[in-house]
């Protein structure tokens, strides 16, 4: 049996993973609890330097014109990565801000892909299977609508992998609403993806109220007592 407890935190861009991401550890630190945490991709790494190359098409390649499953791996193998020196129990919660899903939603609804079968399952076998990364226990989907999260990504400021503008990802049209829809059917698919409204009446909740909804579903869930 697994002793580590495993929260992935996923939503399209400009959902507020981050803001969630940060008041999440703090919440789950006040409680006592050991946590670690991972933010993906890690664009410091051998493979997040090229995904990031890819995501503000510097080298004249750029992500959303590369075929899914090619662009799916660099993904995958930045978190295997990754896990080479993970040990089940370091911890009592390993928080990851991004993880499988969101490669499996992202390589199956950019541009280049309509039209084709989606690969969310491939993404699945590949990185769970074929790589054995550790299914999360529950992945909190932060849903927004795509306006505001358009509105959100505008005030992003500089990254270090695309600057101050948005990524090619970002800036194609229509893909924040793809990306929701998909992530949505995805939550259909898989019981350990809970949704987790961050608007009500049309206006995006503040951050503290979005985490307590989070904090709810964990104790729901028995992820927390």
């Amino acid at each position: 049996m697994r002793k580590t407890k495993i929260i992935s935190i996923e939503g399209i861009d400009g959902s507020g993973k981050g803001s969630q991401f940060a008041l999440l550890y703090e919440a789950l630190q006040s409680r006592g609890y050991s946590v670690q945490t991972r933010d993906y991709p890690r664009y410091e790494s051998f493979f997040g330097t090229q995904v990031g190359r890819l995501l503000s098409g510097e080298g004249g390649v750029r992500a959303d014109t590369v075929d899914g499953k090619s662009m799916a791996l660099w993904f995958a193998l930045d978190r295997w990565e990754s896990f080479h020196d993970y040990r089940d129990g370091a911890s009592q919660f390993l928080l990851l801000n991004r993880f499988v899903l969101s490669n499996a939603v992202y390589q199956s609804i950019r541009d280049i892909d309509l039209g084709k079968p989606d690969i969310v399952d491939w993404v699945f076998d590949l990185e769970y299977n074929h790589f054995g990364l550790p299914r999360p226990d529950v992945t909190l989907l932060f849903d927004v609508s795509s306006a505001q999260a358009e509105e959100n990504v505008k005030k992003k400021g500089f990254r270090g992998y695309v600057g101050e503008g948005a990524d090619v990802y970002e800036q194609s049209s229509g893909i924040q609403e793809r990306a929701r829809k998909k992530y949505l059917e995805c939550a259909k698919r898989f019981e350990e993806i809970a949704v987790i409204p961050c608007m009500k009446d049309g206006i995006l909740l503040s951050p503290p109220e979005i985490c307590s909804r989070a904090l709810d579903e964990l104790q729901a869930r028995n992820i927390l007592p």
